[in-house]
């Protein structure tokens, strides 16, 4: 298996795309952080087809998940204390959070269902050198 299955492919096209957003954000702010540039590590894995993609990526996961559960804890925080402070407006439009909690879980759920597939521990499995 040389070639990614088509979901590892879209998966390591959103890293790629984010790893861009990540580089252009930390040259932007002068400031670095690891779930942004956490996503070169594991796009360097899966492109290689490293044996220890499979565990940087879980790992990556694992801290996207721990961000978003911090995230989610305290906007449910804040909606009890004063939910009509609780909006997110990104250019002068405001989107509903019910919005971003489905797009949240949908990217979740994909990422996860990748990292965890079959096809990927096989593409990423070592090859023996013929």
């Amino acid at each position: 298996m040389t070639k990614p299955h088509p979901l590892l492919a879209i998966l390591m096209f959103l890293y790629a795309l984010l790893a861009v957003v990540a580089l252009w954000r930390t040259l932007s702010t002068q400031a670095f952080d690891l779930l942004t540039l956490g996503v070169f590590p594991v796009l360097y894995g899966l492109i290689m087809r490293r044996f220890w993609a499979g565990v940087v990526l879980k790992i990556y996961l694992a801290i996207q998940t721990v961000a978003l559960l911090a995230l989610a804890t305290a906007a449910i925080i804040a909606y009890q204390i004063t939910p009509e402070d609780v909006v997110v407006i990104v250019r002068g439009q405001n989107i509903p959070i019910s919005a971003i909690v489905v797009t949240a879980l949908i990217v979740m759920t994909f990422q996860f269902w990748v990292a965890f597939s079959n096809k990927t521990r096989h593409y990423l499995k070592p090859q023996p050198i013929a």
